[in-house]
């Protein structure tokens, strides 16, 4: 088996959680909600801008579970833990690490990597949510972290690395970008107003709904430094893993806050 389902997942907003004007989003969460049971999945990897950071390196959580609130974000009712896939998330750091990638594996707590529960984040918690994080039994995740200070053709091989894990495990692996896009859309949000956000975020659409994620490989890191974009390196992950064997459907795109939200569905061909 391999990777038998994939998306781009907002993480700014729940129906539980909802941010103002969010509708469109929250109806496609729910669809990509959908699509995710459908494809059965056993494992997920989520690739999360928002869990641990480790200076030069990619990292991947090694504890054995991963919980989780949004009570910071004034949803403390929404609270989430799920196990870990140790046998993927192994399998990921030695993917990573004979494709001679930077890597490193990341646990929290307790000594006995299967005894740890880790910090799950908001990147992780609101996209298992409404994909799989609430099944019974929850499907077990793994969590990767980008590496911001690496090349983007890193990140490429990274993304093929993953999928080479998944196909190694023999299990159904979904693939989850989680990703927010512009975040300076708002001259009183936190990173104030620059136009390039909503052009990063128009570009990103455009590439999205005509299926060439390869073409993130163009911009110019200026310019997704002025859009504060959250998103750029997870979706260039996605492009390594799924190359050119998927089929995207794009669902919805929403700027109701200072930050964009775009929701996406990937089937294999």
């Amino acid at each position: 088996m391999s990777l038998v389902f994939a998306a781009i997942a907002p993480h700014g907003t729940l129906p539980e959680a909802p941010v103002p004007g969010a509708d469109a989003t929250h109806a496609a969460l729910g669809e990509l909600g959908r699509r995710f049971d459908a494809a059965r999945p056993e494992a997920t990897i989520v690739l999360t801008p928002h869990n641990v950071h480790v200076q030069g390196h990619f990292a991947v959580v090694l504890a054995g579970t991963l919980a989780g609130t949004l009570a910071d974000f004034d949803a403390p009712d929404v609270r989430l833990s799920c196990p870990v896939d140790l046998q993927l998330a192994t399998q990921s750091v030695v993917a990573l690490h004979d494709d001679e990638l930077p890597v490193v594996g990341a646990s929290f707590g307790a000594n006995d990597p299967a005894a740890a529960t880790a910090p799950m984040d908001w990147g992780v918690l609101i996209p298992l949510w409404m994909m799989g994080g609430r099944a019974d039994p929850p499907v077990p995740v793994v969590v990767v972290s980008p590496a911001r200070d690496r090349s983007l053709q890193e990140h490429v091989r990274a993304g093929r690395a993953l999928a080479h894990a998944a196909r190694q495990s023999g299990k159904r692996v979904a693939l989850i970008a989680s990703a927010d896009h512009g975040h300076a859309h708002d001259a009183e949000g936190p990173y104030g107003f620059d136009p390039a956000a909503a052009e990063y975020d128009r570009r990103v659409v455009e590439l999205v709904q005509e299926n060439r994620l390869g073409d993130l490989l163009d911009f110019d890191p200026s310019f997704v430094d002025a859009a504060k974009a959250d998103s750029w390196w997870q979706l260039v992950m996605l492009h390594g893993a799924l190359g050119d064997g998927w089929r995207g459907a794009f669902l919805s795109y929403e700027t109701s806050t200072y930050f964009g939200m775009l929701c996406a569905a990937y089937a294999p061909n």
